[in-house]
């Protein structure tokens, strides 16, 4: 862990990366990264991931295949019901 110094960058505040640690996390200048605070106050950078609709239908379709059908909530509703 190392300890990074926080800056006054225009109307915001900033903390500059070191080289070794922006190489390992495979970023660049002009790159997005997403931050993430978590309730402790603890704050995560991550580079940002595109999105990739093919990858997303790959494990939506594997997800789907994995599910059991069975009848749906409605249908076993009204077949409860008693008049």
């Amino acid at each position: 862990m190392m300890k990074l110094q926080i800056a006054k960058w225009g109307n915001s505040l900033a903390v500059r990366l070191p080289a070794d640690y922006a190489r390992a996390a495979g970023i660049k200048e002009g790159d997005a990264v997403e931050a993430e605070i978590a309730p402790s106050g603890k704050i995560t950078l991550s580079p940002k991931q595109e999105f990739d609709k093919a990858a997303f239908l790959r494990k939506t379709r594997k997800l789907r295949a994995s599910m059991p059908m069975t009848s749906s909530a409605v249908e076993t509703m009204r077949s409860k019901e008693r008049y």
